[in-house]
C-alpha cells in the first residue's frame, strides 16, 4: 500500500484522535481511509443526481469566513432560493441554502463549499 503525507492543524489531529479512540479504529490511517471512504460515496451519489432538484447545504464555519460564503452565494444566485445564517457560538456559524434547480449547479456549489479552507463541514440533502 502506498504512504501518502498529509499535514493537519493541531487542532484537527486532537479531533481525529478523539474519534479514533471513540470509534475504535485502530490508527489514524484507518481513520482517514474510512473518512475518504464516505466522501467517494458522497461524491458518487451526489454525480448520480441529474435534471432539476431540490436539496439543502448546510455549511459550518469561522466568523473569518463569512466573505468566503457570501462569494459563493453569489456565484449560485440562480439556485438560491432561501438563505438563513446562524451565529453558532463565539467564531462559529451555521447556513442553511436551500436550493432549487439544475443538479450539476447545486452539486457544484457543495464542492465549491467544501475545497474551502475555513469551511468546518458541509453537509449536502436532496430533498
Amino acid at each position: 500500500m502506498p504512504v501518502v503525507s498529509l499535514s493537519f492543524p493541531d487542532t484537527m489531529i486532537k479531533e481525529m484522535d478523539e474519534l479514533q479512540r471513540t470509534l475504535g479504529f485502530t490508527g489514524r490511517s484507518e481513520l482517514v481511509r474510512a473518512s475518504i471512504r464516505l466522501l467517494l460515496q458522497d461524491v458518487k451519489a451526489s454525480n448520480a443526481q441529474s435534471g432539476d432538484i431540490t436539496a439543502v447545504v448546510v455549511v459550518t464555519h469561522t466568523e473569518e469566513n463569512e466573505e468566503t460564503v457570501t462569494r459563493i452565494k453569489h456565484q449560485f444566485d440562480e439556485i438560491v432560493q432561501t438563505h438563513l445564517h446562524n451565529k453558532l457560538a463565539k467564531n462559529s456559524c451555521v447556513e442553511l441554502f436551500l436550493l432549487e434547480g439544475d443538479a450539476g449547479r447545486v452539486t457544484s456549489m457543495t464542492k465549491e463549499f467544501q475545497k474551502q479552507d475555513g469551511i468546518r463541514s458541509v453537509k449536502l440533502v436532496t430533498i
